[in-house]
């Protein structure tokens, strides 16, 4: 295989390319850490008036809207904007392999198949400030669709304004978000299920496997390249969770749905501190540095199996 050659002319066209991505990414990122220390990061501008130094990361560590000890030890909301982005995760992200892979199967053997999965895609291309709104409205005591359920199976005891008590609004917008997300994990399940070879699956009918076997130990096994893309890409969008929140309860009751995005907004718009969005910015780009890690390196390593 021959390779090709470097010279100057092939390389200057990179070189608009790269001007963007250091204009528009690198610098920001590391003026954003930058002025997490307290240091300004444009001279002359003197956007923090501080003594540089770890300032912003012990008041961040004590700020109990970042991380509240005392809900983690009552097991109350609020716990603080990082659990509820852990609980997110841990709630999220099970469901969203569970149903994308569920109904991705399911809608290819089922006539309309393809309607059904254009109304689940629905929740992925609508704006995600109105996805907040609508769920907002799902839970409303009176003309919410999930308390008209419990109410048709007799559980109309349990409505309520799920959204207004610090021990549901979370978990309100996690159940929420599933449906907003879960257009994107079926179509990811969906491409995957039509590039994998039938002569396996005609296979493991002809030899008598059930659905169950077929789905657990053929299906899901061979969808592990599209498993990873999804758990990746799911966790990164939980982390980064901002509009949802904010169009459904502003990080509200008493700061029972802050998550970390919400919370660098507040410090950023709300309060004017720059240097506290910052560090709030710095911190969650640690967290998702990780993340970006083992997605890139688990591509890299499928490419090479293939």
């Amino acid at each position: 295989m021959t390779q090709l050659k470097i010279t100057p002319k092939r390389i200057s066209f990179f070189i608009p390319a790269l001007i963007l991505i250091l204009v528009f990414v690198v610098y920001p990122i590391i003026a954003t850490i930058i002025l997490s220390f307290n240091i300004n990061p444009i001279p002359g501008v003197n956007i923090v008036e501080r003594s540089p130094g770890f300032e912003n990361y012990i008041k961040i560590a004590t700020d109990k809207r970042f991380i509240n000890p005392k809900g983690i030890e009552t097991h109350s909301f609020p716990m603080g904007a990082i659990i509820h982005n852990v609980i997110w995760i841990a709630i999220h992200l099970p469901l969203t392999l569970i149903v994308g892979i569920l109904f991705a199967v399911y809608l290819q053997y089922v006539r309309g198949g393809s309607i059904i999965r254009s109304f689940i895609f629905l929740g992925m291309v609508i704006p995600m400030i109105v996805g907040g709104l609508l769920i907002l409205f799902s839970f409303d005591k009176d003309l919410g669709v999930v308390n008209l359920l419990l109410k048709l199976f007799g559980l109309g005891f349990l409505a309520r304004t799920w959204t207004i008590y610090p021990d549901t609004a979370l978990f309100s917008l996690i159940l929420g978000s599933v449906w907003l997300w879960s257009g994107f994990s079926v179509t990811m399940y969906s491409a995957g299920l039509s590039s994998l070879p039938r002569e396996v699956i005609e296979a493991a009918i002809v030899d008598g496997a059930d659905f169950k076997t077929i789905l657990f130990k053929v299906i899901i096994p061979m969808l592990k390249p599209v498993t990873l893309t999804v758990v990746a890409m799911t966790i990164l969008w939980d982390l980064k969770i901002f509009d949802v929140v904010y169009a459904a309860t502003q990080g509200g009751p008493g700061g029972a749905s802050m998550v970390l995005a919400l919370l660098m907004y507040e410090y950023f718009a709300r309060l004017g501190d720059y240097a506290m969005s910052a560090t709030v910015a710095t911190v969650l780009t640690i967290i998702i540095i990780p993340v970006v890690i083992f997605w890139i390196r688990s591509v890299i390593r499928g490419e090479r199996e293939v």
